[in-house]
């Protein structure tokens, strides 16, 4: 993907992001048409001592655009989808913890999308773990997992995520679990429409698509489990094998059509 330039005048790379510690209050509507939040920890102080500003470093700076600039791109391509009525998510940085319609998310969850108040929530540092724990580094990487974060919030306006809540309140563990790894399965084939869409756009190269393919790959159920415990349980996978969500990111990416990601419907995933 070739270096991309916002308003401010500094490009876009494969950056590890070190720690949001502060309220930055950043909107970027004014250059990109649309709304991130963020909320962090106050740096601490001492009783009495005035509060000191938090500087980001320029790293820092870099990545939070690049995540800016993604979801900007996946505005604009499924704002065609929905026949230019399309209402995009908002992007939320964090650290550590923070409060959502959803309950409380943390760090640990990795990104995660809630569906009561239509938020994406994001702790950048889940990218240098991508990096240094899953093997999965690149600009594109990251790309992939906002592109898929705001596939969720696609199922979520379409119905799909309302009509899967109420089947899984109904079905066994086992069941619910099935009807999760289609929902996971999906949102990575609406990530590849996205780069499909984007392509031109970003520039994107083969070299590119070969990093959102491992992040795929690196974060499936299965190899997730081997690492932790030595064996994967099936019947407990929520996401999808490797195999399967690099499959189905790779359909929507050579389809560019989000109606070859029904994976509901598929016999096989």
């Amino acid at each position: 993907m070739r270096p991309v330039r916002t308003g401010v005048g500094l490009s876009i790379g494969g950056i590890l992001f070190l720690l949001v510690l502060s309220f930055l209050g950043i909107d970027p509507r004014p250059f990109l048409g649309m709304a991130t939040q963020q909320q962090s920890q106050a740096p601490q102080t001492a009783p009495g001592e005035p509060a000191q500003p938090y500087q980001e470093s320029p790293e820092e700076a870099q990545l939070r655009e690049l995540a800016v600039v993604v979801l900007g791109e996946t505005e604009s391509t499924w704002d065609k989808f929905f026949g230019g009525k399309y209402p995009p998510t908002t992007l939320v940085f964090y650290q550590g913890a923070t409060q959502t319609d959803c309950g409380t998310g943390q760090a640990a969850m990795g990104p995660f999308y809630c569906p009561a108040d239509q938020k994406v929530y994001l702790d950048l540092s889940f990218f240098n773990e991508m990096a240094t724990r899953f093997g999965a580094a690149g600009d594109f990487a990251q790309s992939y997992v906002i592109a898929h974060e705001v596939g969720h919030h696609v199922q979520n306006l379409v119905g799909t995520a309302g009509k899967v809540r109420t089947m899984q309140e109904r079905a066994s563990k086992v069941q619910a679990n099935e009807l999760s790894v289609r929902m996971e399965l999906q949102a990575d084939c609406y990530a590849g429409v996205w780069a499909h869409d984007a392509a031109g756009r970003l520039q994107v190269t083969r070299e590119d698509v070969a990093e959102a393919l491992n992040a795929a790959q690196a974060i499936g159920d299965d190899r997730l489990q081997k690492q932790a415990q030595g064996f994967a349980v099936p019947d407990s996978f929520t996401h999808g094998t490797s195999a399967q969500r690099e499959r189905w990111f790779a359909r929507g990416f050579e389809s560019g059509d989000p109606d070859a990601c029904d994976t509901f419907n598929a016999r096989e995933l």
